[in-house]
């Protein structure tokens, strides 16, 4: 094999030109011709291996293979036969400059050590796509176990290389790594961190991937679609993307709504603000009135009942209102509210109803609804809630009630004219 690699330079001898100059060239020509073969033949195994893979892939029932062909795999396996046969004729391309081969066997093995890397950088990503459509793992940190695994790789490839550069033994390497453990730590802090809070997130089931959070320090509220080692992508409501440090899944406070979710329920907690100078004891003639209206009929009849047998016993004085028990048009309302979610279809039953007062303000008097809609989805959650309030606000007239509301300025003007 020799002699094919010192043609050119014999071609230059005969032709007249110095040993030195004719050897240069030569070099240089050897380079070049091999340089165009191994581009031939790494274009001629890459085609091959992929097609084989491919082949192979189609033909299988399970999806990693497909991933190994998506993650280059094939491609990065098919460069190693070009390095095993650049490794096989570097003695003979250089073979006039014998002083050189130690430093080309080194770039070479360099490159060895970091093809392995992307090889096995290939074979993680694939492993983290092909159980990201498992179920069970769907919901888990996965980009952050690879990519800590890829860094470790590169870590182990980095020491590897260094040792074949330095000609250093691996352990020395690590004797001199360990003096310098402090600076790593503090170069390696945020990577560090965000590989303990995705084993934390993990184990404990603080988030997982689809979880709707919310952390207002950030600006984020929406579904998480990525956890990595340094970053949590939160894609927002109004489709904007907002990243967190991973850590902070830890070390602050956010809101879950996996919970709501889950359960049978989406809560409503919202109030109307009464005016109080509208509530008022109810005569005979407003029950009489206020009896027409079907859903509070039964309760006002019975309620009464027991009012007038109470004042009775007790021998109230009705002349005046104040004295013993009587109904309001405002707690009539808020039994009307209790009847009303009761009866409306889009809220669950099984979870808790209630209308109750809140501390009045100069706002007025919050009448607050807490209650759960069965339907979660937020377009429909929104909409029973505004159909509830809708029906709330136009009934509370009926009950001779009025809500507050701030002064326009078409009000102000009316006062103005008269």
């Amino acid at each position: 094999m020799q002699k094919y690699f010192r043609w050119f330079y014999n071609f230059l001898i005969d032709q007249g030109m110095e040993d030195q100059n004719a050897a240069y060239l030569n070099l240089a020509f050897n380079i070049i011709v091999l340089t165009i073969l191994l581009l031939l033949i790494d274009y001629l195994f890459k085609y091959v291996i992929i097609r084989i893979f491919k082949a192979f892939s189609n033909k299988t029932k399970t999806s990693y293979d497909d991933y190994l062909v998506k993650s280059n795999f094939p491609k990065y396996v098919a460069h190693l036969v070009p390095f095993l046969i650049i490794r096989k004729i570097i003695p003979f391309v250089i073979q006039d400059f014998p002083q050189w081969e130690a430093y080309l066997i080194k770039v070479t093995d360099v490159y060895l050590i970091i093809l392995m890397v992307w090889v096995f950088r290939s074979i993680v990503k694939t492993t983290k796509s092909y159980l990201s459509q498992i179920d069970n793992f769907k919901d888990k940190p996965l980009e952050s176990y690879a990519q800590i695994v890829i860094v470790f790789i590169w870590f182990i490839g980095a020491i590897f290389i260094f040792s074949e550069i330095t000609d250093q033994s691996i352990l020395q390497f690590l004797a001199t790594l360990g003096a310098a453990s402090a600076v790593l730590l503090l170069v390696f802090k945020d990577t560090i961190l965000g590989f303990v809070t995705s084993i934390q997130v993990s184990v404990n089931d603080i988030v997982r991937i689809g979880d709707w959070i919310t952390q207002e320090k950030y600006g984020a509220d929406g579904n998480i679609t990525e956890i990595n080692l340094t970053t949590v992508k939160v894609q927002n409501f109004d489709n904007t993307i907002t990243t967190i440090p991973t850590y902070s899944l830890i070390s602050e406070s956010f809101k879950n709504w996996r919970g709501m979710q889950e359960s049978g329920g989406r809560r409503i907690k919202r109030a109307l603000n009464i005016k109080q100078n509208s509530v008022k004891f109810l005569s005979v003639e407003d029950l009489q009135r206020f009896s027409e209206i079907q859903m509070v009929a039964q309760y006002i009849d019975h309620r009464q009942k027991d009012i007038d047998k109470y004042n009775n016993e007790n021998s109230f004085n009705k002349e005046l209102a104040v004295n013993g028990r009587n109904q309001t048009n405002l707690g009539l309302f808020r039994k009307y509210c209790d009847m009303y979610l009761n009866n409306h279809p889009a809220i669950n039953k099984d979870m808790m109803i209630m209308t109750r007062h809140l501390a009045p303000s100069p706002q007025g008097i919050p009448l607050e609804v807490y209650a759960f809609s069965s339907d979660k989805r937020w377009i429909n959650y929104e909409h029973i809630t505004a159909d509830i309030f809708e029906h709330l606000i136009a009934a509370s007239a009926y009950f001779d009630l009025e809500l507050y509301e701030e002064p326009s300025g078409k009000d102000l003007k009316s006062l103005k004219d008269k």
